[in-house]
């Protein structure tokens, strides 16, 4: 083996998919970077049986050849090489790379004993990049991290013809986003469950182009797989994850269909307001939350400890209403909704309330598609 490549595209490309390689890999070679120079180029491989990465970039490649490294060792010498073009061979057992008058030798690890990546399935559809890894970021915010409870700890995508919905929820809050796509078949259906981890990354690490491709085999068909795709500066990136098992609670129906309060209120000024006065919030307490007369009105603390209260102005239509709620729950919620203005909509104080975006008054614009709903904290007296 042996191969020219640009610093700049190989480093990139390298970190990129030695991202996803295990911490602590069951097996020694797991932890390697399969590296293969041919007649399409160069193709840079990682996987630990869960999560598969695959990179593929222009290279002159004089000899054909594959070899398996230390994937972190090479994205950091990677990363440090200057700015000239790169040259790797085969010596025997080591990988020789040169850069400038930077030399390396690197050891190899046994190919023979690297597991098959798994094939892509069949291509479901296209979506915008940018818009994808936006609307992943916004659903992953209610994704659990209980490994305990691994079903919560997943992203539910479910796809309905030319729509998408991403669905999360650890129990106390639940996020949904909807957006728009470009389906290979206009009555496609088809759901999965797929770790809210990889996904986020996997979302934000496809934006260099500007669609990224899903792959998903029909429910009840494939062996639990997804996919992605995407182009890169001087290549192709790919990557597929196995979905969680288990089923995904049916969230859906808690989202009310009536609403007796709703409150609009500036989002910046809420998120700061909530920030302040949560400095005196006791472990586990809530903050409270009290709507009237055209102000909202933010307490925490009580009895002997210290307290605060701020009051922001807002628009409010229906009945008053004072709630509470875990302060970095609802800044969560408030961090990933984009507009300018945040409608709170309560159906009782006991029950969850309802957070989306809003241009604000007098001001057009579309639905962003993302809803969050946060269960209430109870007060103390």
């Amino acid at each position: 083996m042996k191969f020219r490549v640009e610093r700049d595209a190989l480093a990139d490309a390298v970190a990129w998919a030695a991202r996803s390689l295990p911490v602590r890999p069951s097996v020694p070679v797991l932890a390697g970077l399969l590296i293969e120079a041919g007649h399409e180029g160069l193709v840079l491989s990682t996987f630990d049986y869960e999560t598969s990465a695959r990179a593929t970039l222009q290279a002159d490649v004089a000899d054909e050849g594959t070899a398996l490294v230390s994937g972190r060792l090479l994205a950091d010498i990677c990363r440090s090489l200057p700015n000239k073009p790169v040259e790797m061979t085969i010596e025997g057992a080591r990988v020789s790379l040169t850069c400038g008058s930077a030399r390396f030798s690197l050891q190899t690890m046994p190919v023979e004993d690297y597991p098959s990546l798994p094939d892509m399935p069949s291509a479901t559809g296209t979506v915008q990049s940018d818009v994808f890894a936006h609307a992943v970021a916004q659903a992953v915010t209610a994704a659990g991290r209980d490994d305990m409870l691994p079903v919560l700890t997943g992203v539910r995508i479910e796809i309905e013809g030319s729509g998408i919905s991403l669905l999360a929820t650890d129990r106390f809050r639940l996020s949904h986003r909807e957006l728009g796509w470009s389906p290979r078949t206009p009555d496609e259906s088809v759901a999965a469950l797929i770790p809210a981890k990889v996904l986020a990354d996997t979302a934000k690490s496809l934006t260099s182009g500007s669609e990224v491709t899903i792959a998903l085999a029909a429910s009840g068909s494939g062996d639990g797989i997804i996919g992605f795709e995407g182009a890169a500066p001087g290549g192709v990136r790919r990557t597929t994850t196995r979905l969680l098992d288990g089923e995904f609670p049916k969230v859906r129906s808690l989202f009310p269909n009536e609403h007796l309060t709703v409150a609009k209120v500036d989002k910046a000024a809420l998120v700061e307001s909530v920030k302040r006065v949560a400095l005196v919030a006791e472990r586990n307490t809530a903050v409270q939350l009290a709507f009237s007369d055209g102000v909202l009105t933010l307490d925490a603390g009580s009895g002997d400890e210290a307290q605060a209260s701020e009051s922001i102005e807002a628009t409010i239509d229906g009945d008053d209403i004072t709630t509470g709620f875990n302060p970095q729950f609802l800044l969560d919620g408030l961090t990933a909704i984009e507009e300018p203005v945040v409608e709170l909509a309560f159906t009782q104080a006991s029950k969850p309330v309802v957070m989306s975006g809003t241009p604000g008054d007098g001001v057009d614009g579309k639905d962003s598609g993302f809803r969050y709903l946060l269960m209430p904290r109870r007060l103390l007296s």
